[in-house]
């Protein structure tokens, strides 16, 4: 059998954002999360005989300011068609969407290529019940139809992702600029956030595209990194034992990571588009473009590249600190408190400090907002440490005392004697001690031999109890050794 690897993998995602207004996408209820089975419904979104629905104003201007995030082209008018097909949580028996003249099209992000984004309303929610979870006594379904109608943005992108991890990074992306927007709350528990991934894979150097199948309705990074690695390597089996992929809908059950065959995959004349008879098309006014212009906040990828630019951070650590929301905004709050002032030399340890040192100490959590060690507090200890009044490995054991009970930085070095042993007068001695004591180490390093530089080191280190500096060590050795 041939590895994957033998295959190029192909992605497009369509990825459905529950929008952040105060009603319906087609009617006037209320959106609420939690709320009793069928309390949020009207006329309208329960498809009685005849009512009408009302496009939701809101919930355009949300969608062309997505536009404008993803560098797309807003379309002159917005118009509706029905989406014909049955499902027992969908009233009408068809869906308000778009289909050839999307709110917006073109554009991109992290490398990534939009093909459109559209607005249309949400089904409701089944509730299946099989022999272990019974309703009302029995094996059954029931339909909430509170989040029928709710407005949705689908953003579906060129077949341009080319693994699970690209997918992953892509939509960690995406999920953060939409939350800057505060088009959406974007929380996948939920469902405001759901993804379907089109998957194919090719032999390298094939041109034409494979069979795509789709995994559908997946509300996390994890779930969908591993659903669209299960897939493709159900795929590339195949492929390997000379059978053909079917074009078909699946699902993947993160638990067991198994994958089922919903249905076959529908093509766009499969659901008989045709434009909705009760809405005439909206005009997209230069008003309405400039509102959503004026309401456009810094996004990640512009933040990440100011990090870089005016702040000199690695890539890497400016892409962390700009796509998780949260943590740039600490960091630059604490940038704004260090003592050393905002400047490039600054933010690099400063920004080190968050990223590894801290983070990797709050258990997971990827947010120090709900820390106890306060923005200040940090800039102050890298501050500190900086000047080196107290060594990193000083600073790292007051850190571990801020992530414990807060406090001041300095008093913490006061109160713990943890202050650096610095100054020829006071590490001389010890350092003429460790070379006596270690002869051999001494003769070696005269010798031009630096690699057991490092006992020595740890010697000195010993004795103060942590508190010297190692570069100020290293250059006393030197300068007894006569090097």
């Amino acid at each position: 059998m041939s590895p994957v690897s033998d295959y190029e993998i192909v992605i497009g995602l369509e990825i459905h954002v529950q929008l952040k207004t105060r009603t319906k996408m087609f009617c006037g209820c209320e959106l609420t999360f939690g709320e009793p089975p069928n309390t949020r419904v009207c006329e309208v979104c329960l498809a009685l005989p005849g009512s009408l629905p009302v496009p939701n104003a809101e919930a355009i201007h949300l969608g062309v300011m997505i536009g404008h995030a993803l560098g797309c082209e807003i379309a002159p008018r917005m118009k509706f068609d029905r989406k014909q097909y049955f499902y027992p949580d969908s009233p009408k028996g068809y869906q308000i969407s778009q289909f050839d003249e999307p709110l917006c099209a073109g554009g991109g992000i992290g490398g990534v290529r939009i093909e459109r984004v559209h607005l249309e309303e949400d089904a409701a929610k089944t509730i299946h019940a099989g022999a272990s979870g019974r309703i009302h006594g029995s094996a059954s379904s029931v339909v909430d139809f509170n989040r029928g109608g709710t407005p949705l943005a689908e953003i579906v992108t060129e077949p341009d992702i080319h693994s699970a991890e690209q997918a992953g990074e892509f939509l960690r992306l995406l999920r953060t600029t939409l939350r800057v927007l505060g088009v959406s709350d974007v929380n996948m528990e939920e469902g405001s956030l759901r993804c379907d991934a089109n998957i194919s894979i090719r032999p390298h150097g094939q041109t034409e595209l494979g069979t795509k199948t789709e995994l559908k309705n997946m509300n996390s990074f994890r779930y969908i990194e591993k659903g669209i690695t299960a897939e493709v390597a159900r795929q590339a089996a195949l492929l390997d034992a000379g059978e053909r992929v079917v074009q078909e809908t699946l699902h993947f059950d993160p638990r067991t990571e198994a994958l089922t065959s919903m249905r076959s995959k529908e093509e766009a004349n499969d659901y008989r588009y045709f434009p909705e008879p009760d809405l005439v098309p909206v005009p997209v006014t230069a008003a309405m473009i400039e509102r959503a212009r004026a309401a456009m906040p810094e996004l990640p990828a512009a933040r990440a590249a100011r990090f870089e630019e005016d702040l000199e951070l690695h890539p890497d650590t400016a892409k962390l600190l700009a796509w998780r929301s949260e943590l740039g905004d600490w960091f630059e709050e604490a940038l704004a408190a260090s003592p050393d002032g905002v400047s490039a030399a600054t933010a690099g340890p400063l920004a080190n400090w968050t990223t590894n040192e801290l983070l990797k100490r709050l258990e997971g959590e990827t947010d120090p907002g709900g820390s106890k060690v306060t923005p200040a507090a940090l800039a102050q200890l890298v501050a500190l440490v900086g000047a080196k009044s107290v060594t990193a490995a000083g600073g790292r054991q007051v850190l571990e005392v801020l992530i414990a009970e807060g406090g001041d930085p300095a008093a913490i070095v006061e109160a713990q004697g943890l202050g650096a042993v610095g100054g020829e007068d006071t590490l001389a001695p010890v350092v003429q001690e460790a070379l006596a004591a270690n002869p051999d180490i001494a003769e070696r390093l005269r010798g031009g031999d630096m690699k057991p530089m490092g006992v020595i080191i740890g010697h000195v280190m010993k004795a103060t109890k942590g508190r010297a500096d190692g570069g100020e060590v290293t250059k006393l050795v030197r300068s007894q050794l006569g090097l």
